[in-house]
């Protein structure tokens, strides 16, 4: 199956476990916490079961990746050139403090690079997807669907910015750009504003995993925008250490 045929059936998914992520989030939900005590609800089991089943329906040749089922030992995930990478939920913090900012993401990944992806914004009744050859589009709240592409930079730089992961560094960088104006965002939507032209420039110089960024990357890049470390490496997918390196999104005017 290729991308374009792939396509339909992954929103759809995404869209079938945004709709449970929803009816947990209008609840009263509980949160619990993992071994490293971030946040986990009832919504992230729920969405994560929803969207395994969903894409081992559409194809159960390709393996799959989620936050919430990482225990994949390094030798089976090596021999992997294509997968499926899920974040059932991007963003608990936002869900559990109820900003609505959070996502469901799902990316299929084919040798180390995100050549499809699906964020889906419940709370926001927003999607976002894109592939490669297909362009990057967004359904928008009133349920119409549109192309989106990537702006040229505006002066001030309209710069994304972390609600809950604002360091040092990024501020630092931020700085460093001269004239900006600050254009906060949750979760994956950080991506997606660069990709629908709200926003310029993303600077990341605190951690994050493969499975945060991996389907709001796939958007971006369809989109016309990059993904780079400061020193300008691409940022890839499949590693042995599942976390990404400090990166920098942006429109191709930046690399």
């Amino acid at each position: 199956m290729d991308t374009s045929s792939m396509l339909t059936d992954v929103i759809r998914i995404a869209d079938e476990a945004s709709q449970r992520v929803l009816q947990i989030y209008q609840s009263d939900f509980k949160v619990n916490y993992k071994e490293d005590d971030s946040p986990i609800t009832a919504a992230d089991i729920a969405s994560h079961e929803i969207i395994v089943k969903g894409l081992r329906n559409l194809c159960r040749d390709i393996p799959i990746l989620s936050e919430e089922g990482a225990s994949i030992p390094w030798d089976e995930r090596k021999t992997w050139r294509r997968f499926w990478l899920i974040d059932p939920i991007d963003g608990t913090k936002d869900f559990t403090q109820r900003s609505g900012e959070f996502t469901v993401n799902i990316a299929l990944i084919h040798d180390g690079v995100p050549v499809l992806g699906v964020v889906t914004a419940p709370a926001l009744n927003e999607a976002f997807w894109g592939a490669q050859g297909e362009g990057a589009h967004k359904r928008g709240r009133d349920g119409r669907v549109h192309r989106i592409q990537v702006a040229r930079p505006q002066q001030p730089l309209r710069v994304v910015a972390s609600k809950n992961h604002l360091n040092e560094d990024t501020r630092a960088f931020i700085q460093a750009l001269g004239p900006h104006t600050t254009v906060q965002a949750g979760s994956s939507l950080k991506f997606c504003r660069l990709a629908e032209g709200h926003a310029d420039i993303y600077p990341r110089m605190g951690p994050t995993c493969e499975w945060d960024t991996g389907a709001a990357h796939a958007v971006l890049l369809a989109a016309g925008g990059k993904i780079q470390t400061p020193d300008g490496t691409p940022v890839v997918y499949g590693k042995e250490n599942l976390l990404n390196p400090h990166f920098i999104a942006a429109g191709a005017w930046y690399f």
